[in-house]
């Protein structure tokens, strides 16, 4: 059986065509499935009985299962999905004022084991397919509408999720073929129909597949830098020992000729002592010169077992003084679902590491279907 949740609007279409059907029955399947979010074919009441009858044959509804739903008393909340194998990943809804974000994950654990990620210590298990990309997309929305869940920004029609950041567990960019897919499911108009700039990909620093980005399906990007300087980032993000500054810098570059924002952001982590006095922000500045961007810095958020302790507020605040003096936009990340382990750095599920493929390892960066 076909997974639609699998299918991007290239395959929907294909599909339909293989069978004889016109092009707008494609269109139609995809609004019942990801703007009505239905489970059943038997339900797509505009669609011809022997057409219903005849796809109830060939294809299903396969979400991604959830084991855990829990809610923070912020209002985050975070699914913990079935993977396999008795591994698990993990969703997070974040409401705001006037959006509501969805934290999406792209794999079962992290190949690129970063210093200060609880995500990344606890191994590598898998890619994850388009459905269960889209499939974390298509259950968070269909949860808060039959959750009763109400926002100002819900208009009449207008689904909860409003952005998505490709920020939940995983590197994006080595699972590149299902992401791909995954965003254009989000792009398209007759599935979630979300602006580019509503999308947003965080990687730590895959630079081919940062150009193939580019070129193929460039949405907001994010890049998690944490250091100014190479001897540190290949401490903190040991990606940086293959694709060091000056390669992802340019790559950064490279990617705001296609992007639908004039800036990239930087994502940093504040560690105490490690990467956050004022001389650290001024080579930060240095290194930045050259490149439109903003910065989010991120408090840590400990884990049992890191050697990393949280900056002080004083120094955070110090940090983007400096930064903001010298011309650069600096925010700083409100902590969210800490309560839960639904903050920055915290997604871990339950993953088996049954590869072990971590620093000095094959970084895989394209996935296999």
């Amino acid at each position: 059986m076909i997974n639609l949740l699998d299918l991007d609007p290239n395959a929907f279409t294909a599909f339909f065509a293989e069978r004889g059907e016109k092009p707008f029955r494609a269109r139609q399947v995809s609004r019942w499935l990801h703007q009505r979010f239905v489970d059943d074919v038997g339900a797509m009441s505009d669609l011809a009985r022997p057409l219903r009858e005849r796809l109830a044959s060939e294809v299903d509804i396969r979400a991604p299962r959830v084991v855990a739903d829990t809610i923070a008393a912020d209002g985050t909340r975070k699914w913990l999905i079935d993977a396999g194998g008795a591994n698990a990943i993990e969703a997070v809804y974040i409401p705001e004022d006037d959006r509501g974000t969805l934290c999406v994950s792209s794999q079962a654990g992290c190949a690129l084991d970063c210093a200060f990620c609880s995500t990344g210590k606890q191994g590598f298990n898998r890619n994850l397919s388009t459905g269960e990309i889209i499939g974390q997309l298509w259950h968070a929305n269909r949860a808060l509408i039959a959750d009763g869940v109400t926002a100002p920004w819900m208009t009449a029609g207008r689904a909860p999720i409003t952005n998505v950041v490709m920020m939940g567990m995983g590197e994006p960019l080595a699972n590149f073929d299902n992401v791909v897919a995954a965003l254009k499911l989000m792009l398209d108009d007759n599935a979630y129909g979300l602006s580019r700039r509503r999308v947003t990909l965080s990687t730590s620093g895959l630079v081919p597949m940062i150009d193939r980005l580019r070129d193929e399906c460039p949405v907001a990007l994010a890049v998690s830098l944490h250091a100014p300087t190479d001897a540190l980032r290949d401490r903190l993000v040991p990606i940086n020992r293959k694709h060091p500054l000056d390669e992802l810098l340019a790559a950064c570059r490279r990617y705001l000729e296609k992007a639908p924002r004039d800036f990239i952001t930087f994502e940093y982590v504040m560690l105490d002592g490690v990467n956050d006095d004022t001389a650290t922000a001024r080579q930060l500045l240095a290194l930045l010169r050259d490149t439109s961007c903003k910065i989010n810095l991120i408090p840590f958020n400990p884990f049992p077992g890191t050697e990393f302790r949280t900056s002080p507020r004083e120094r955070i605040l110090a940090f983007q003084r400096t930064l903001i003096d010298g011309d650069i936009v600096t925010t700083i990340r409100k902590t969210r679902g800490e309560d839960i382990d639904a903050a920055c750095g915290q997604l871990a599920g339950r993953v088996q590491d049954r590869t072990k493929r971590k620093l000095g390892s094959r970084i895989p960066v394209v996935a296999t279907r």
